[in-house]
């Protein structure tokens, strides 16, 4: 049975890496796919990963129809038997619709690669669709990790190594970058802690971070008898003796 199936994850995953994977598999076995990327790091048509490998494929631009390219192609006598969508957090909702039809309606399985989240921690329109219509959203068990060591959750743009939460969704830029021009924009994986933090590895380095405590309100101190001032007699104690007590 055809399945739209979504594979998500944080930046630095293997999202691409295994979308690769998938294809050669595949391929080694006699089947044939179409690849379609949207703003792939390599550039446009290509569909890369961080450990270097590289394939063709079609660039999806936001008016791309997936259906109706796939359609073509059959017609055309092309052959199809999987569908390898990267970048998918880029595609439109109609995009993603589009890609559902390619299963249901023209059988061929359709594997969608994406992060789940933007830079705010908010969900990218394509990839909320493809939670709400594929079959299985499968998360990538390669763990990304946070400059504290601890599991990266959450996605970081930086200017100039300083987390930003204000901009436009989508902007180019580095992963890993930790500092550089003030203008640079880069983008990090962090825990959620130091997402909401907006400590960055650069942010970190800059200053010791403070240790996590509790709150505590503790009284405040009594102030102390000026020097030479005998201390007020306790009421209810014994009487004072002395030339000065009460006769």
């Amino acid at each position: 049975m055809p399945e739209l199936v979504f594979f998500s994850g944080t930046m630095d995953c293997g999202k691409s890496t295994l979308a690769l994977q998938i294809e050669h598999n595949r391929s080694a076995r006699g089947l044939q796919s179409l690849i379609f990327t949207r703003d792939d790091r390599a550039g446009e048509g290509k569909l890369s990963s961080r450990l270097g490998l590289v394939t063709e494929a079609v660039e999806a631009a936001g008016d791309f129809d997936f259906h109706a390219h796939l359609v073509a192609h059959l017609s055309a006598g092309g052959r199809a038997d999987y569908v390898i969508a990267d970048e998918a957090q880029f595609l439109s909702p109609e995009q993603i619709d589009q890609l559902a039809g390619v299963v249901d309606e023209l059988g061929i399985d359709v594997f969608a690669f994406g992060i789940t989240t933007d830079f705010r921690g908010k969900l990218f329109p394509g990839s909320q669709r493809l939670i709400e219509l594929a079959d299985r959203v499968e998360t990538l068990q390669v763990e990304a990790l946070c400059w504290c060591g601890a599991r990266a959750t959450h996605n970081a743009r930086t200017v100039g190594g300083r987390m930003v939460v204000e901009g436009a969704q989508v902007v180019v830029g580095d992963v890993g970058l930790s500092g550089g021009d003030a203008d640079e924009v880069g983008y990090e994986v962090l825990c959620r802690r130091h997402h909401r933090r907006r400590t960055t590895a650069a942010a970190a380095r800059a200053a010791a971070l403070s240790p996590d405590v509790l709150p505590v309100d503790r009284p405040a101190p009594e102030p102390a008898d000026p020097p030479g001032r005998a201390a007020a007699p306790v009421v209810g104690g014994p009487p004072v003796s002395g030339p000065n007590a009460a006769g």
